[in-house]
């Protein structure tokens, strides 16, 4: 009979096999994607410690600047990795985000949120708002961050990421509608890539979640149709997407049905990629497929 200390709880295999004594193996290296500081680049990126207590950091992307004194709309972006692996350093996200930086000429903040199982499952979530607290404190123009004093324009911010890290940024915006930010922030966007919202019997959140009572579906975060919060949400437009063949894709569409019958009265828009799994566009980054969803996410943030 296998020892608790090898008894797999979760096999994400070829990502990572999580045991029931509250260990991992992540089955891939890390893969982590170097900054570039050349004024003449498309896209300078450099990273930040926002928390030096706990490590929490963003990595910050600016696209090249013509006019000096020019301010740009923020995009705020959260990795997914089943709140388990990845970075904001990773190549997959870094590449991502900056082709989005590059095609909407925004500047755009990637949390490095610390991961489960390591850290409690709720540090995510909380060290998520953290990295939005730090960001949205140089609304005022005296951060600690030259790049978003000089550049960002926090009246046309947009919060997004994809699985799990959609979720995060989810609720990130559901916490920011019963916050009292400062006037000059303005959250016109939330984007939501192949979310996650809870699955039938969700083995990897129970393992994540030893001592919490009930299932996926009765935490407001993962579920927020449940959360009194939810008609507060904080921005004006949601746009949702999702996968055919994702099994995540269910749980995004009934959080996508519920949110068009809630009490909150911003526009909400799904683009299906037929024929297609979760986060497609990460393992086929150059097919039509990928880049029609590209520029569907820099088409919604460059809305006024």
């Amino acid at each position: 009979m296998a020892s608790i200390t090898n008894e797999v709880a979760v096999d994400m295999t070829p990502f990572f096999v999580l045991y029931k004594n509250g260990t991992i193996n992540r089955l891939r290296p890390a893969d982590n994607a170097p900054l570039s500081d050349d004024p003449q680049a498309p896209v300078r990126s450099k990273d930040v410690v926002v928390h030096p207590e706990t490590g929490v950091s963003v990595r910050i992307f600016l696209p090249k600047i013509t006019d000096p004194k020019q301010k740009i709309p923020v995009v705020i972006y959260i990795h997914g990795g089943a709140f388990c692996m990845g970075s904001a350093r990773s190549s997959t996200f870094h590449n991502f985000i900056s082709s989005v930086v590059e095609k909407a000429n925004f500047i755009a903040v990637s949390v490095d949120y610390r991961l489960a199982p390591e850290n409690p499952f709720d540090t995510t979530y909380d060290d998520s708002w953290a990295a939005f607290q730090w960001i949205i404190s140089h609304a005022n123009g005296k951060g600690p961050d030259s790049w978003l004093n000089d550049h960002a324009d926090f009246a046309k911010l947009f919060i997004g990421g994809e699985s799990a890290g959609a979720n995060i940024a989810n609720d990130v915006v559901v916490s920011a509608g019963v916050t009292d930010l400062d006037s000059k922030i303005k959250i016109l966007g939330l984007y939501l890539v192949h979310p996650y919202f809870g699955i039938e019997n969700d083995q990897l959140y129970k393992a994540l979640n030893p001592t919490r009572n009930g299932g996926c579906f009765e935490d407001p975060r993962v579920n927020p149709l449940i959360d009194p919060r939810l008609k507060s949400m904080a921005c004006k437009k949601a746009l949702f997407f999702v996968a055919e063949k994702d099994p995540l894709k269910e749980g995004a569409m009934n959080y996508y049905e519920g949110l068009k019958k809630s009490e909150w009265n911003g526009e909400i828009e799904v683009m299906e990629t037929k024929g297609e799994g979760h986060c497609f566009h990460f393992f086929k980054p150059k097919s039509e497929k990928a880049a029609e969803l590209v520029n569907k996410l820099v088409d919604f943030l460059k809305q006024e």
